[in-house]
């Protein structure tokens, strides 16, 4: 592989253009946990703390209004993104240590929400899967500190 003179080190933003723009806000600040930092309802642009980051940029969450810019350049009217299974995002995975993966499924039975566990034994990891308001699908996922690939 050819050197390119940099390397990626971390990511820095994941941006979704939300459906409902409220209802997101308040899954990701109440159902995730993550740190609300900027930005309103109203506002074109809220965001949220995902973890320290690299290089004094903060990995964040930022959630759109669907009427926003969708790259800088082209804007949309009313026009409601695809999400779910019509959406090219997969999923959103975020990491946490695996001792508090037990708490992440406590917490999501007494809200009631819906969840999944999917272990993936090549790895050593194991996710939890729920689902956003807008349908997309949210990840917390942890390696499995005993795992050995024996």
């Amino acid at each position: 592989m050819e050197n390119r003179g940099f390397k990626v080190r971390a990511l820095g933003e994941i941006a979704i253009r939300c459906r409902d723009k409220k209802a997101m806000m308040k899954f990701y600040g109440e159902v995730i946990g993550l740190e609300h930092l900027a930005g309103d309802v109203d506002d074109r642009v809220t965001f949220f703390r995902i973890a320290e980051g690299f290089g004094g940029h903060t990995s964040v969450l930022a959630l759109f209004r669907p009427d926003s810019e969708t790259n800088g350049t082209d804007t949309v009217e009313d026009q409601l993104p695809e999400t779910g299974a019509g959406s090219s995002l997969h999923h959103i995975a975020l990491s946490l240590p695996y001792e508090e993966q037990q708490a992440v499924m406590e917490w999501y039975e007494k809200i009631n929400q819906d969840y999944r566990v999917q272990l993936f034994d090549w790895i050593g990891w194991r996710g939890i899967f729920t689902r956003d308001p807008d349908g997309n699908t949210v990840e917390l996922v942890a390696y499995d500190p005993k795992w050995s690939a024996s």
